[in-house]
């Protein structure tokens, strides 16, 4: 009995009933593969940007050439910022296990959390709470900033951080921010969200005694969120977009080597301090 297929109520099929998996993502037989309904190799290679396929496989629908701008344009803002903590990691790894490409991707991937990357989805699920409570959308900025103050205030009552707001490099403005502002609105697409969260940055000094600028990662949580996509899957486009920079970062690691000088920068300046005898 021990190798005979149980059911998923642990009991062995009987008659006709069989086990089942359903999915509507994809399946392949010995002549064809077939993903999202589609013939992968017949109606979808070369005809489908890999974009627009990401975005396909969450959402469920095929997204309009509007939405695929917009989406493109999120995964291009967040796939690279320089040395971050995630480059970082990913280059040490490699240095480490240089045989296990995937332990230095994963090793990047692992870091994106709160601080970095993470911000998206936090951002993004912090708008969506807001706008759940929202029972008719403002017409205009005025109604907006209503909204935001209400929303900034209460945050700061919990002593809860609003995320989105802030950058440790750029102090004034997010390069990113504007102009994926102005894509989505080009495209139809600057909904409630990324309202709401302009808003949040013109009310927010009223409140926290200084300005701070909408940092990148928390405009493309609003984007994302305006797009219809899952406010709890969020991090995971923050992810599959950073993917691309940390494979690069990896790239540049074997042409040119700096994993080594970056350990060695810290091992000949560590400074040993002896345990609390007490």
């Amino acid at each position: 009995m021990a190798d005979e297929q149980l059911n998923g109520h642990g009991r062995r099929p009987s008659g006709d009933e069989q086990l089942s998996f359903p999915t509507s993502i994809g399946t392949s037989d010995a002549t064809s593969i077939r993903l999202l309904g589609r013939d992968l190799a017949g109606e979808m290679m070369g005809q489908v940007g890999f974009g627009e396929l990401a975005f396909w496989l969450v959402a469920g629908h095929r997204p309009s050439p509007g939405q695929v701008r917009v989406f493109e344009a999120v995964l291009v803002a967040l796939a690279d910022h320089g040395f971050t903590p995630t480059a970082i990691a990913a280059r040490l790894t490699y240095l480490s296990a240089p045989e296990s490409l995937q332990g230095a991707i994963a090793a990047g991937l692992l870091g994106g959390g709160s601080r970095f990357l993470g911000v998206t989805e936090d951002c993004g699920r912090f708008l969506a709470e807001i706008l759940a409570g929202v029972d008719t959308y403002p017409d205009d900025d005025t109604g907006w900033d209503a909204v935001a103050l209400t929303a900034v205030r209460d945050a700061r009552a919990a002593k809860r951080l609003l995320p989105g707001l802030g950058h440790p490099v750029h102090k004034q403005t997010d390069p990113r921010t504007p102009v994926l502002i102005r894509i989505a609105a080009d495209e139809g697409l600057r909904g409630p969200h990324l309202r709401l969260f302009e808003a949040i940055g013109r009310v927010h000094p009223q409140v926290l005694g200084r300005t701070l600028p909408l940092n990148g990662a928390g405009v493309c949580g609003a984007a994302l969120a305006d797009l219809g996509l899952p406010v709890d899957l969020l991090r995971g486009f923050a992810l599959l977009a950073r993917t691309a920079g940390l494979l690069g970062h990896l790239a540049e690691e074997r042409r040119a080597p700096l994993g080594m000088d970056i350990y060695r920068a810290v091992d000949r300046n560590a400074r040993y301090v002896p345990p609390d005898a007490s």
